[in-house]
């Protein structure tokens, strides 16, 4: 069998064969002791990856069915979706299916949203009940200040719901949904928490899982309450993915020995890496100042054939992204999440460098 490359992309992101060895673990039924145990393991963990003493829940799905669980159990009518790339545009479109009243508060791709325009938005549509914003711009590089968003939304409309997808930020950037006031927190298992796909994570405030009690029509598979029921006895309404589970209880672990802060530590230093490389040889995407933790986006400057140097990387072991969408052959991404470590990245880099003087 042909040996899997190594990940630099937006996920899925390299899993360690110790905890993709954990699937394969006996099966369990899902309303035994066995599975109890397993979910009061998993719920003291997940806070702590969260940072909340507040709910946390974890559905057989991807970030996206926490888009629409957002939306159908947080917003009546109206949300303001902030949108600065592919993945703020999508998060509307979810809303919009979902037959909500959704506005578009749009920046340049590559901009971050700054909390006075959230603030102007608002004060345009007092009626929002929510906002939508991605922490962590794959599309783009760009991570938004959600602290600072969050607190102008707090100080100046204290009863907007802040819904927050830090699907590419959780684990690899600081997140603090307490201490910032964040409502709903959610993520997926394949990039920064390096676990294979299939699982999504979510925080949820008490003020959140109030109002879920007011919005009617808020769906099956992910009404909260309904969650929330079946989580005080320590299950899950539907079938959970238990294999993947048995790799999230190994991973978990892993994540919280190296520590959360340490683990924000390491891949800032490999965005610093990865950054200065990309400035020296081309140039950044996103603004100075708002540039990704978990993911560089690099500026096509010397028009290279990003197919053909992907083709030299798998040679050795290795793959990258294109640009996303619009962005496709003006950009490449490179991405520094989860598991990867700095000499990964060096290695990487003089791979690319290699390929870059033989041109």
């Amino acid at each position: 069998m042909e040996e899997a490359p190594m990940l630099f992309i937006p996920g899925p992101t390299y899993v360690p064969e110790e905890v993709a060895r954990a699937q394969a673990r006996p099966m369990i039924g899902h309303r035994s002791r066995e599975f109890t145990a397993l979910f009061e393991r998993l719920i003291p963990r997940l806070q702590a990856i969260f940072r909340t003493r507040g709910r946390v829940f974890f559905v057989a799905a991807s970030g996206t069915g926490l888009w629409e669980a957002a939306i159908r159990n947080l917003v009546r009518r109206k949300v303001l979706c902030l949108i600065n790339g592919a993945f703020g545009e999508r998060w509307h479109q979810v809303a919009l299916a979902n037959g909500k009243e959704a506005v578009a508060l749009s920046v340049a791709w590559g901009q971050a949203i700054r909390p006075e325009q959230v603030v102007e938005a608002l004060s345009a549509h007092p009626d929002a009940e929510a906002i939508t914003v991605v922490h962590n711009e794959t599309s783009t590089g760009v991570m938004n200040p959600l602290a600072e968003i969050a607190t102008a939304v707090r100080q100046a409309f204290p009863d907007v719901l802040i819904l927050v997808d830090a699907v590419s930020s959780l684990g690899g950037a600081p997140l603090e949904t307490d201490a910032w006031g964040l409502d709903f927190v959610l993520t997926s298992s394949q990039k920064c928490l390096a676990l294979p796909p299939g699982l999504a994570f979510c925080a949820v405030s008490e003020r959140a899982m109030e109002k879920a009690k007011e919005v009617p029509h808020r769906g099956y598979y992910f009404d909260l309450l309904t969650m929330a029921r079946y989580a005080d006895r320590g299950e899950t309404p539907a079938t959970p993915a238990i294999s993947l589970l048995f790799a999230a209880d190994r991973q978990f672990d892993h994540i919280l020995k190296e520590g959360l802060e340490a683990r924000w530590e390491r891949h800032r230093r490999m965005a610093e890496r990865v950054q200065a490389w990309a400035s020296e040889r081309f140039a950044l995407f996103a603004e100075d100042g708002h540039r990704s933790w978990t993911l560089t986006c690099v500026s096509n400057t010397r028009g290279i054939d990003i197919s053909a140097l992907n083709e030299f990387l798998r040679r050795r072991g290795k793959v990258i992204s294109s640009g996303y969408g619009p962005l496709k052959g003006k950009t490449f991404r490179i991405a520094h999440m989860g598991e990867i470590q700095l000499h990964h990245i060096e290695a990487l880099l003089t791979d690319i460098d290699e390929w870059l003087a033989a041109k």
